[in-house]
C-alpha cells in the first residue's frame, strides 16, 4: 500500500511540474495583449512600398528586434490605393493598427497617436522647415517625417554645352526667371533641342512658380484663398511667357504630351520635375544629363512631398510604438532608410547623405528642400487643397488658350472654389 501511495504522490507531483514548464512556454512565445513590455509584443504595422523601401523597413525592424527582443514586427504590405481604406477599416472595427506609413496625416488625424508626451521640446526642430508641418495638427505631433520628394530642374549636358550655356553650380548662384529663359531660348536655338523646358502637366509642380515669386495658394488663416493676389498671378504671367515665346511646348498643359518623354526622346534640353525620376532617367535617358537649381523669383523654393510614420492612439502597445518611431527618425536609422531607399531625408543633420545612385543630383534635390520655408507644405497638407487643385490647372490652361487674363483665371479660382 505505501508502494502505491508513492507511485501516485510521483505521478501528482510530475504533472503540476509539466503544467508549470507548460504555463511559461506560453507566456514566453505568446504575444502580450496588455501592454505589459516586460513580455514579448508584436507589432502590427501597415506598410505601402514605390519601390524597395519595404526592404530596407524590414532590415531596419530586424535590427532593432535584436537589440529589442521583447518587440517584434508584423507588416502588413498594403497597396497605396486602398491604404486608407484599410486604416479606417481596421480602427472602426476596434482592430487599430500599431503603426502605419502613410503620405497625409489629415486623412486619418483623430485616430493617431499624440507623440508629444513622449518628446522633447526641440523634438520638431531637428527636421527641415518644409517637414515639419506634415506632422503636426492642432498642437499635436501625430507622427515623423521620414522621407521627402522635392521638385527640381533636369538638364541635357549635351545640349547646354553645344550652345555655350553653364548651369548654375551652387545654390549662391542660381538665375533669375529673366535669366533662366534667356539661357533656354539660347539653348534651343543654338543646339539640337527642339524645345527649352518640358514641365509637367501639375498644379503642384506648377505651384513651384507661386512660391519662387513669394505668394501662396491659402491665406495665413488656412481657411481663405490667395492664389488670386499679384505674387501668384505674376507667377501665371511668367509661365504664360515661356509658352509665348516658345521655350515650353503647349502640347503638354494643352494637348496632353508627356513631358518625360519629350526630355527622355532628347527633344527638350530641360525638365521641370522632381527626384522621383533619378531612377528611371538613370537607365533610359541615353545622354549626358544632370540636376542643376531651379531659378528664383524673389526668393528660392521647391515644393516637398513626403511621408510619415505614425501610431495609433487605440494601439495597446504605444510606450513600444513611440520607442520605435522615435528610433525610426534618429539620424542613423534614417540616413540609412533614405540612402538605400533613394529618398530625400527630413532631418536637417542629414542634408548630404551618400547615395548609391547619382548622389550629386541627389544632394541639389536636398539643397533645394533646405531653402524652402514651410509655406507650400502647409497650402498641400490642407485639407481643402483637393478641391482647388482642379480649378489651378484648368484655369492656367484656359490663360495658355488665351481664354482668360492671368488675373481673370486666378479669380474665378477664387470664386469657384467650394468646400
Amino acid at each position: 500500500m505505501k508502494k502505491y501511495f508513492l507511485f501516485l504522490l510521483i505521478v501528482l507531483m510530475s504533472v503540476v511540474v509539466l503544467s508549470a514548464c507548460q504555463s511559461d512556454e506560453g507566456n514566453s512565445s505568446t504575444n502580450n495583449d496588455d501592454g505589459n513590455s516586460s513580455d514579448v509584443v508584436t507589432l502590427d504595422v501597415i506598410w505601402f512600398s514605390d519601390g524597395n523601401e519595404g526592404e530596407v523597413f524590414k532590415e531596419i525592424t530586424d535590427k532593432y528586434s535584436e537589440d529589442h527582443p521583447n518587440v517584434k514586427f508584423n507588416i502588413i504590405d498594403t497597396p497605396y490605393d486602398d491604404l486608407f481604406n484599410r486604416i479606417r477599416t481596421r480602427v472602426s472595427g476596434g482592430d487599430a493598427p500599431d503603426l502605419a506609413r502613410i503620405s497625409g496625416v489629415g486623412h486619418i488625424q483623430d485616430a493617431l497617436l499624440d507623440l508629444t508626451p513622449y518628446v522633447d521640446d526641440d523634438f520638431l526642430g531637428q527636421f527641415v522647415d518644409a517637414a515639419q508641418p506634415t506632422v503636426v495638427r492642432d498642437e499635436k505631433i501625430l507622427g515623423v517625417p521620414t522621407d521627402l520628394t522635392a521638385h527640381g530642374l533636369y538638364y541635357n549636358k549635351d545640349y547646354f554645352e553645344q550652345a555655350g550655356v553653364e548651369v548654375p553650380s551652387s545654390p549662391e548662384d542660381v538665375w533669375t526667371w529673366e535669366e533662366f529663359a534667356d539661357a533656354l531660348e539660347k539653348v534651343k536655338e543654338n543646339s539640337d533641342a527642339r524645345f527649352g523646358l518640358a514641365y509637367d502637366l501639375s498644379p503642384s509642380r506648377y505651384s513651384t512658380l507661386i512660391y519662387q515669386n513669394g505668394g501662396r495658394i491659402f491665406a495665413e488663416d488656412q481657411e481663405t484663398l490667395s492664389v488670386n493676389e499679384p505674387e501668384a498671378v505674376g507667377a501665371l504671367n511668367y509661365f504664360k511667357e515661356l509658352h509665348d515665346r516658345e521655350i515650353t511646348p503647349d502640347s503638354i498643359w494643352l494637348g496632353g504630351e508627356n513631358p518625360n518623354s519629350l526630355f527622355r526622346s532628347g527633344q527638350a534640353a530641360a525638365h521641370w520635375s522632381g527626384n522621383w525620376n533619378l531612377q528611371t532617367y538613370d537607365e533610359n535617358a541615353d545622354f549626358n544629363w544632370g540636376v542643376t537649381y531651379m531659378p528664383k523669383g524673389t526668393q528660392r523654393s521647391s515644393v516637398a512631398g513626403g511621408k510619415q510614420m505614425v501610431g495609433f492612439k487605440d494601439s495597446k502597445h504605444k510606450d513600444e510604438v513611440s520607442d520605435f518611431l522615435l528610433y525610426f527618425a534618429s539620424q542613423e536609422v534614417n540616413e540609412e532608410f533614405v540612402s538605400k531607399s533613394l529618398f530625400l531625408s527630413t532631418r536637417i543633420d542629414n542634408v548630404d547623405v551618400e547615395y548609391s545612385l547619382r548622389s550629386d543630383e541627389m544632394n541639389v534635390f536636398a539643397q533645394e528642400l533646405a531653402a524652402t520655408s514651410q509655406i507650400p507644405t502647409l497650402d498641400w497638407e490642407n485639407p481643402n487643397m483637393p478641391a482647388v487643385e482642379t480649378l489651378i490647372t484648368e484655369n492656367v490652361q484656359r490663360v495658355l488658350a488665351d481664354d482668360l487674363s492671368p488675373q481673370e483665371a486666378m479669380d474665378a479660382v477664387v470664386e469657384n472654389a467650394d468646400y
